[in-house]
């Protein structure tokens, strides 16, 4: 008797979400384990905001920054670079994918391979970095004396959704260069975990030069500095609220660095 097989297309969204909830289910296999390392996240970026606390006790303020706006943007860049890291992770991971031609598998599915890799690891964990960001920024707001409406609401989520896809397009840029080198590049940490780091503080307290690197190289200061005068009072300008969006447009040439890395691919034979 013949059997007629119908099929399902499903879409990269629920495919993808799918992919999330495997990762879940298997982390939540080893809850304890679990705990201790978000508990670990957590407390080793901890000391960054130790730093400046500490700092703010001798300055009471920074380029004529306050301490509550220097928290502001310390949290709301935490926010953005954990959120990346744990959509992203398989790209920070992708060298070992390529060194043990791993890679090859994902290149004969039906799928786009940046899909598959997405899914391929999901970083939970980083949900420690996530709560001290929250927990960080809700003590800022409170002390900063902003006055809230719909427009600085809309500011900070389109500053998350920025600096999220800046963070996920260095890490597929990481990725992209492992086609050619068959390792990751440690100098793109760099971009990563330095741009954590120095992006603690806004970014026009580095300098002008600094500001237009971070303005048209690897535009941090259109998802930090740019919006931050928006949402502190300091810029009254509407455009400041939406200029994260701009910033999205990075992830264009990640994309065209991507697909000419797949291009030029060629099995490490493992």
């Amino acid at each position: 008797m013949k059997r007629n097989l119908k099929h399902t297309k499903v879409s990269p969204v629920k495919l993808y979400l799918h992919y999330i909830s495997i990762h879940i289910r298997s982390i939540m296999q080893y809850k304890k384990s679990f705990l201790m390392t978000a508990l670990g996240q957590f407390l080793a970026s901890f000391n960054v905001f130790i730093g400046i606390h500490f700092m703010f006790l001798r300055f009471h303020s920074l380029a004529g920054y306050s301490y509550s706006e220097v928290l502001l943007c310390f949290s709301i860049v935490l926010m953005e670079y954990s959120l990346g890291e744990c959509v992203a992770r398989g790209f920070d991971t992708f060298p070992s994918l390529v060194r043990k031609g791993s890679f090859d598998r994902f290149m004969t599915r039906p799928r786009s391979e940046i899909l598959q890799v997405l899914g391929s690891s999901f970083e939970l964990t980083r949900i420690g970095r996530i709560i001290q960001a929250a927990i960080v920024f809700v003590y800022g707001t409170v002390h900063s004396g902003i006055s809230w409406n719909w427009s600085r609401v809309l500011t900070v989520i389109l500053m998350l959704i920025g600096g999220t896809g800046i963070f996920c397009g260095i890490f597929l840029i990481y990725a992209a260069l492992c086609f050619f080198t068959l390792d990751g590049l440690e100098f793109i940490n760099i971009l990563t975990d330095g741009a954590r780091e120095y992006g603690k503080y806004p970014v026009d307290v580095y300098g002008k030069r600094m500001l237009r690197f971070c303005t048209f190289v690897i535009p941090y200061s259109l998802v930090q500095y740019y919006p931050l005068t928006y949402l502190t009072g300091r810029n009254d300008n509407l455009f400041y609220a939406f200029i994260p969006l701009a910033a999205l447009l990075f992830l264009v040439p990640c994309f065209w660095l991507w697909k000419f890395g797949v291009r030029k691919y060629k099995s490490s034979g493992s």
